[in-house]
């Protein structure tokens, strides 16, 4: 067996104290908690968090962890006094806008099977007495949210790490971080030096400043919420039986205290201070100064909602600092650069517990059990560390904490910031940007406003029409009935060079890659548990030189944490010096085979091969494979000749009836040939047969990470799939996430979803236990708060022989 790691927890937190109670589980004993303040009440977050614990949440991950929270602490006791108290959750709606959305966080809870209920005002008010139904339109309970005890659960927990041999001291502050060939070897702090084979930083607001010490950038922003309670209000003081109440249209949140009630506000303006700038002497540091003038309105609200507030006034409050991060979401992983320097960041109360659980079983079974892509540390582009983007984006993510925030919408600022050659281009088309990775990427043009295939278009409901047009729709059947130009630039990808570039490539995906020189191939990385962590387009466009196009960068750190030790492969990101055109349509040919003395006939160039040639004046790289289902190629070439690249190809598709094409038909193309969105409609928590992707995967090919744990696994034995299901109702357009029914019980949960134009259905996929997944069968989705109908159907709904894609036409 090999030996126990010697581990440094910086920060007594919540995190903190729960990381360590769940790694000393597993039998990480030799474990020191180094605090900078006192034990517990350590002047951070935790210190004067309300506790209150939503389990509700878009990312099934974070309520994942939440639930975790739930059952954990409502397991714990500190000398007798409960941990957590389960009074439930109530959330009110004041608007119909609301209302709708509470009606969609139900199908949420359901989907990620929290108990929940729709209820109506009069019930709203039986839970919570203080409510005027007459201000309230309905609301959503959840039984089983209710209060944690941040300090009682944080010294629970680290009572029980103690028990097994870990130590916790107090006025710690570190100072400096031990290194040597690469990896972390300890901790300095003011007093000494603590050895160490795995540092693991959660210091919470103050991680800025731990990053700053090993050269980490960790993207969050410490900000003031203001926290205030009453005086005493008239009658007896009782035990908190009420539910916790949130009031998101005025950004109130509300908890009792015996006889008080404790308001937290979002709506005042963002109040965001540096890391540096956090007082760590004489009182708690988290705790600022109450500023009143920017409770005034939410005061104003509060007793709107619950007028026997206003027998009583605010007797004290704080502005008490919290970590935002510029998406919202927790910091997790190691640092890309000095190997056993971990971060548990950014995680609030309601998270803490499942957060530890899930860092615990990383670290020591060497990969999460859970879906992180949304909280991995590695998932930020270089463009999103910037300080100035970190603080406009942190500030946002405050602004819309309680927000009603549509999958499509973008941040408003800093924009622009990535832009592809073609971008002035799209703008003389009236292209409709939206955001995504820091990439401008047109969703449709106003230039295609007068297609006759416009009128054509159904409308969809008041949702999903935002960030929408119909034009969208027909740009994609213009693609599928002649041709079109979609801006591809955004999509990362890297080149893997060098003498063992081929075997680091095989290793590390699932795909046979020992081909010729010329092919593309599409291909899994998988974790050890034969979990699918991404999917690749590998290019061989040499003996030693990969192009590969990868989902993100975190596979561009997952493959570099691989790389061989002897240098003999190289990774280089090509990305923002190249960019790239798809070229998809049955007349994709015609425009492009007269530009070139490169043979395009399918003969010369079959489907998913590569040349390097010239259109015009402009050389590229030239591969012909297709997102839409369409024939057509991805043509890359580098960022200076790619307005000139744009300018070729459009000048000779006018007489073919070329367009310009978005996402919105990208998209419903892309659904209705079947193809699987990473990160949407497969994660890391699903295997490749469960995901009909086990074409992809060469068992006989050698060993390949993951190749172990897929042995004996196919898809005839599967006990859940990714399933196309079919919607006839053309204005119910449904998004995502949301929960499907089979028989009146919940059964799986929609990933993707967009109205399909060619095949003229709403097409849905979801996560479905196999024996529900069978063509033909009956189910609903559950759409705001109402069952529509939908059957299961063979995919792909359209070309289902492949004859457009690998058209020789």
């Amino acid at each position: 067996m090999a030996p126990r790691p010697r581990v440094v927890v910086i920060g007594a937190g919540i995190v903190g104290c729960a990381i360590a109670d769940e790694l000393t589980e597993r039998g990480w004993t030799d474990l020191t908690v180094l605090e900078q303040g006192d034990l517990f009440t350590t002047g951070g977050s935790s210190s004067h968090a309300p506790g209150l614990v939503f389990q509700t949440n878009g990312c099934r991950t974070m309520t994942g962890f939440a639930r975790y929270t739930v059952a954990k602490y409502g397991s714990l006791d500190l000398d007798g006094q409960q941990c957590f108290q389960p009074v439930g959750g109530l959330e009110v709606a004041t608007t119909p806008e609301r209302l709708a959305d509470l009606r969609r966080r139900h199908g949420w809870a359901t989907a990620s099977g929290v108990e929940s209920r729709l209820i109506e005002p009069d019930e709203c008010a039986a839970l919570h007495p203080m409510l005027d139904p007459a201000k309230v339109l309905g609301g959503f309970h959840i039984p089983s949210d209710g209060l944690a005890r941040p300090l009682a659960a944080a010294e629970a927990q680290a009572r029980r790490a103690i028990g097994r041999g870990a130590k916790f001291l107090a006025h710690q502050k570190v100072v400096g971080v031990e290194s040597a060939g690469g990896r972390v070897t300890g901790v300095t702090t003011e007093t000494g030096t603590f050895r160490a084979d795995i540092v693991l930083s959660c210091a919470g607001m103050w991680g800025p400043l731990l990053g700053e010490l090993v050269g980490l950038a960790i993207p969050l922003v410490p900000m003031a919420h203001q926290y205030a309670r009453t005086t005493p209000l008239p009658g007896p003081a009782e035990k908190t039986t009420r539910p916790i109440l949130r009031h998101q249209d005025a950004d109130l949140y509300f908890r009792e205290h015996g006889d008080r009630i404790g308001i937290g506000a979002y709506g005042h303006r963002p109040m965001p201070l540096p890391a540096e700038e956090i007082g760590t002497g004489e009182g708690m540091p988290s705790e600022l100064a109450f500023t009143p003038a920017d409770f005034e309105d939410s005061w104003a609200a509060a007793v709107d909602l619950l007028p026997s507030l206003g027998e009583a006034k605010v007797e004290e409050g704080i502005n008490g600092l919290f970590s935002f991060t510029p998406d919202g979401m927790p910091l997790l992983g190691e640092h890309p650069d000095l190997d056993g320097f971990w971060v548990a960041e950014a995680v609030w109360i309601t998270h803490s517990a499942g957060v530890a659980r899930t860092m615990a079983r990383w670290l020591v079974d060497g990969q999460p059990d859970a879906d992180l892509h949304g909280c991995d540390l590695a998932r930020f582009e270089k463009v999103q560390l910037a300080p100035d983007y970190v603080m406009a984006r942190s500030c946002q993510s405050f602004v819309e904490v309680y927000d009603v925030v549509h999958p499509l919408q973008p941040m408003e600022e800093p924009r622009p910031l990535r832009t592809s050659p073609f971008y002035e281009r799209q703008a003389g088309l009236g292209a409709f940007f939206l955001e995504a990775g820091g990439w401008e990427r047109p969703h449709w043009y106003e230039a295609n406003a007068n297609l006759p295939e416009v009128e054509t278009i159904p409308a969809r409901n008041d949702w999903a029409a935002r960030y929408w047009s119909p034009i969208g729709g027909a740009e994609a059947l213009v693609a599928r009935q002649r041709v079109a130009m979609f801006d591809m630039t955004s999509l990362k990808r890297v080149e893997v060079t060098g003498p063992g570039a081929l075997p680091f490539l095989q290793t590390m995906t699932t795909n046979q890659l020992d081909k010729k020189p010329g092919s593309v191939t599409y291909t899994l990385l998988l974790d050890e548990d034969g979990g699918v962590r991404s999917d690749l387009t590998v290019a061989r466009l040499g003996a030693e030189r990969f192009q590969v196009g990868v989902n993100g960068a975190i596979d561009v750190d997952w493959l570099r944490r691989h790389l061989p030790r002897d240098g003999a492969a190289q990774i280089h990101e090509t990305t923002p010096g190249t960019c790239c055109i798809g070229l998809w349509g049955p007349l994709a040919r015609a425009v492009l085979q007269p530009l070139s003395t490169t043979d395009f006939s399918h003969r010369a160039m079959g489907y998913f091969k590569t040349k390097q040639a010239y259109i015009g004046q402009v050389p590229v790289t030239a591969m012909r494979l297709s997102y839409v289902g369409e024939l057509g190629w991805e043509l890359y070439t580098s960022a200076d000749l790619g307005r000139k690249l744009w300018d070729t190809l459009w000048e000779a598709g006018q007489a073919h009836g070329v367009i310009a094409a978005g996402r919105d038909a990208f998209s419903s193309m892309r659904l209705e040939k079947g193809y699987r969105l990473w990160g949407t409609d497969v994660t890391a928590e699903h295997d490749p047969y469960e995901a009909s992707l086990g074409f992809a995967v060469r068992m006989d090919k050698g060993y390949f990470i993951g190749r172990d744990a897929l042995a004996g696994r196919s898809e005839d034995t599967v006990t859940r799939k990714l399933t196309c299901l079919t919607i006839d109702d053309p204005y119910s357009v449904v998004l995502g996430k949301e929960p499907v029914y089979a028989g009146g019980r919940p059964v799986g949960y929609v990933t993707s979803a967009a109205y399909g134009y060619t095949v003229g259905k709403n097409i849905a996929y979801a996560w479905l236990p196999a024996e529900v997944s069978v063509p033909g069968r009956p189910l609903e989705i559950e759409y705001f708060g109402e069952r529509i109908p939908a059957v299961v159907a063979r995919e792909p709904l359209f070309d289902a022989d492949m004859t457009r894609i690998r058209s020789a036409a």
